[in-house]
């Protein structure tokens, strides 16, 4: 056998196994829409708010419940204390108005 062949040998096993990965996805999505609907229910019945991302900073916490202005606590040009300020994104009332609230 051919280096050549074996190349072209080991991409169609590597593709047949993307391919059934992608369509092992697709089925176990369909097969958890109804527990995830269940925890949706669950949610809303004990009135939770939305889950806990970070543990290090309340900003970061609770992203609904927190203010604007809590990241920038020392002086508004400061550095964010914790990593995890860095991969949160701004609250979409800040992307949206480009940072000028009323």
């Amino acid at each position: 056998m051919r280096k050549s062949h074996a190349f072209l040998l080991y991409l169609a096993l590597s593709g047949l196994c993307f391919c059934g990965l992608l369509a092992h996805g697709l089925f176990k999505k369909q097969a958890d829409v109804e527990h995830l609907e269940a925890k949706c229910r669950l949610a809303r019945t004990l009135q939770l708010t939305d889950m806990c991302l970070f543990t290090e900073a309340s900003y970061t916490r609770h992203l609904s419940q927190a203010d604007l202005h809590t990241a920038f606590q020392d002086y508004p040009m400061s550095l964010d204390h914790f990593p995890s300020g860095a991969i949160v994104p701004p609250p979409e009332i800040v992307r949206r108005t480009n940072g000028k609230v009323d």
